[in-house]
């Protein structure tokens, strides 16, 4: 039986990435560790809760001491570690918050992984789950590979660059199976209105001003939530150790007409006329540093484990409006900050 520490799994994609592995299977323990900030959510996963080879641990991956204490009272087989600060614009205000969580937090984990295992990695595994964002940025042209030299531009993807040459340094200098994957940007359900698609969505259902930065030029390669847990099953699974996976949509779509499409969806879901939501599009000073396109080329995956994505990106963007549509309350209680009761009465009542 394994036994597998999914860190960050109250996040946006690690409680995709939770669910799946819980009922997928049921052979393994799932540890659930998350320090429930701003963005982690135990309402993600009201479905599967009491399930049971599921677990939750709240815990901050930067406190080591209590990092050394769960490994040693749970004896992982196995780490799958997505827990980090991740939104760009909070990563200029506080770029030490990153260095903390992203940086320290991952070596942590390392850290007691390493401790615990006593050099006997045989049906271990440690999965650092990664963002295209610390390749830098892209012209008109080309992809991101997996050999595509590292150049981030922001507190945030600078964090996770040197978090990723940490985990490549444990399986080149200590013999640590580890395997990382970098991403393209996420869509999909239980996403923190913070993001660009989920923020979009709430603003146009209560007809609110929907920020677009510079004149809406950037690009970015989406891919749908759902496929990215299913790409690091496969991954967590059958890669190679020391390998480094991309994850992509073969999707690019500049951030305006992403948008646009979005209030065509909107429009038609909420009986609105034909380009009232579209009005709400407001142009707001750019970001600073924004990288002007991502693109990822994910042919290494297709070709060693055979992922491709499941849906188009206009089937998985309706599919995300009707999900928010149909989920108001947790919409509510997560721009309401209610959200953040749920710990306490679920957990602290049992």
């Amino acid at each position: 039986m394994k036994k597998i520490i999914i860190t960050g799994g109250a996040g946006f994609i690690g409680s995709h990435v939770v669910r799946r592995f819980v009922r997928n299977y049921p052979e393994y323990t799932i540890i659930n560790l998350d320090k429930l900030t701003y963005a982690g959510n135990l309402a993600n996963l009201v479905d599967i809760e009491n399930a049971p080879n599921y677990k939750f641990v709240k815990g901050d991956i930067v406190d080591l001491g209590f990092i050394r204490q769960l490994f040693a009272d749970e004896q992982p087989d196995a780490i799958i570690h997505l827990a980090a600060e991740s939104h760009v614009d909070r990563s200029i205000t506080n770029p030490l918050e990153f260095v903390m969580t992203n940086v320290v937090g991952t070596v942590n984990l390392l850290n007691a992984a390493r401790e615990t295992w006593k050099g006997q990695y045989d049906q271990k595994r440690f999965y650092h789950v990664s963002t295209d964002e610390v390749y830098g940025t892209l012209g008109e042209d080309g992809m991101f590979t997996e050999t595509t030299g590292y150049d981030p531009h922001s507190p945030y993807s600078a964090s996770k660059a040197s978090s990723d040459h940490f985990v490549r340094a444990y399986h080149d200098t200590y013999g640590m199976d580890t395997v990382i994957s970098n991403c393209s940007n996420n869509y999909g359900s239980f996403h923190f209105p913070e993001k660009l698609i989920p923020l979009a969505i709430n603003n146009i259902k209560n007809k609110k001003p929907v920020p677009v930065y510079g004149k809406g030029e950037n690009i970015r390669d989406w891919l749908w939530v759902e496929d990215h847990a299913r790409a690091i099953d496969v991954i967590f699974h059958k890669a190679a150790t020391g390998t480094t996976y991309n994850i992509g949509g073969h999707n690019e779509w500049k951030n305006i007409d992403l948008i646009r499409t979005l209030c065509v969806i909107m429009d038609k879901k909420l009986g609105r006329a034909e380009g009232e939501s579209a009005e709400l599009i407001t142009f707001v000073t750019d970001r600073a540093g924004h990288d002007l396109r991502y693109a990822i080329d994910a042919t290494k995956l297709k070709n060693d484990l055979g992922w491709v994505p499941s849906i188009t990106f206009e089937e998985g963007l309706e599919k995300t409006v009707d999900w928010y549509l149909a989920n108001e309350k947790w919409l509510d209680d997560v721009t309401s900050g209610h959200y953040q009761q749920y710990y306490t009465e679920q957990y602290h009542t049992r």
